[in-house]
C-alpha cells in the first residue's frame, strides 16, 4: 500500500505553488517522496520563500514565471526542459478571481481571469508535452492535474469570469484526457471548495464560521485534504483515473 501511493523518483511542477492550495500540493508531493518539486509564481522572492519552507520535506526548486501569457508558459517550459529530461507531474494551479456586480463587470476582468485560469493550463500543458511524454508509461502514466473549483460546478454570484473559466477548465480537462490518454498521460481536475488561501482569505475572515457550518462535513478544507487528492492522482493509485473532475469541498456540491 505504501508503494501504491509513493511518488519516489518523480519530478513535478506546481504553478501558483508558493501559497494556498499550490503550496499544500507541493508539500504533499514531497512528503510522498517526489524527487523534486518545482514551485512557480510571478514573484521570485515568493518562490524562494516557498522553496525554503518546503526544504524540510524534500527538494523544492524555485522557478519564477508569469504563466498569464502564452510566452510566459513557453518560457517556463523551456526552464523545465533545461533542467529535466522528463516531467512526471504537472499541476496547473495558478489562478485569479474577480468579483463585481453585473452592470459594472469590466472587460479586462474577463481577459485577466480567462488568460490565467483557462488559457494558461492549455498552453503550459502543450509546451511541456515533450517532457510529459518522456515520463509517460502505460502502467504509470504522466499526470496533469488542473485545479478547477466548485464555482465551476455551482452557480455563485458576481464572479462571472472566474466561474466561467473554471467550468471551461473542467471541460478542457475532459478533452485533453481523451486526447492524451492514448499517449499515457492522464488529465484530471480537482474542484476545491473553501480552503485557507489568499484568494479566500477575506471571505473566510468574514464568513468562515458560517461557511463551515453550512458544509455537510461542517468544516473548512485542510492542507492534508488537498495533499491527499494530489498524491492519489499522481501516484500508482490513480493510474487508471483520467478525465475526472473531483470535488474536494466537504460536500458543497451536493447542497
Amino acid at each position: 500500500m505504501t508503494d501504491l501511493f509513493s511518488l519516489t523518483g518523480k519530478t513535478a511542477l506546481v504553478t501558483g505553488g508558493t501559497r494556498g492550495i499550490g503550496l499544500m500540493i507541493a508539500r504533499g508531493l514531497l512528503q510522498a517522496g517526489a524527487a523534486r518539486v518545482y514551485v512557480s509564481s510571478r514573484k521570485a522572492d515568493a518562490c524562494e520563500r516557498a522553496a525554503e519552507e518546503l526544504a524540510e520535506y524534500g527538494e523544492a526548486v524555485p522557478l519564477p514565471a508569469n504563466v498569464g501569457t502564452e510566452e510566459g508558459c513557453t518560457g517556463l517550459a523551456e526552464q523545465i526542459a533545461a533542467r529535466e529530461d522528463a516531467l512526471h507531474i504537472l499541476v496547473n494551479n495558478a489562478g485569479a478571481t474577480w468579483g463585481a456586480p453585473l452592470e459594472e463587470f469590466p472587460a479586462h476582468a474577463w481577459d485577466k481571469v480567462v488568460d490565467l485560469n483557462l488559457k494558461a493550463p492549455f498552453f503550459l500543458t502543450r509546451a511541456l508535452l515533450p517532457q510529459l511524454l518522456k515520463a509517460a508509461d502505460p502502467d504509470d502514466p504522466a499526470r496533469v492535474i488542473n485545479i478547477g473549483s466548485i464555482d465551476g460546478i455551482n452557480t455563485p454570484g458576481e464572479r462571472y469570469s472566474y466561474t466561467s473559466s473554471k467550468a471551461g477548465l473542467h471541460q478542457l480537462t475532459r478533452v485533453l484526457a481523451k486526447e492524451l490518454g492514448p499517449r499515457a498521460i492522464t488529465v484530471n481536475a480537482v474542484a476545491p471548495g473553501p480552503f485557507e488561501s489568499k484568494m479566500m482569505a477575506a471571505t473566510l475572515d468574514a464568513f468562515g464560521e458560517t461557511i463551515a457550518a453550512t458544509a455537510p462535513l461542517r468544516r473548512i478544507g485542510r492542507p492534508d485534504d488537498m495533499a491527499g487528492i494530489a498524491v492519489y492522482l499522481s501516484s500508482r493509485a490513480g493510474a487508471y483515473v483520467t478525465g475526472a473532475v473531483i470535488p474536494v469541498d466537504g460536500g458543497f456540491t451536493v447542497l
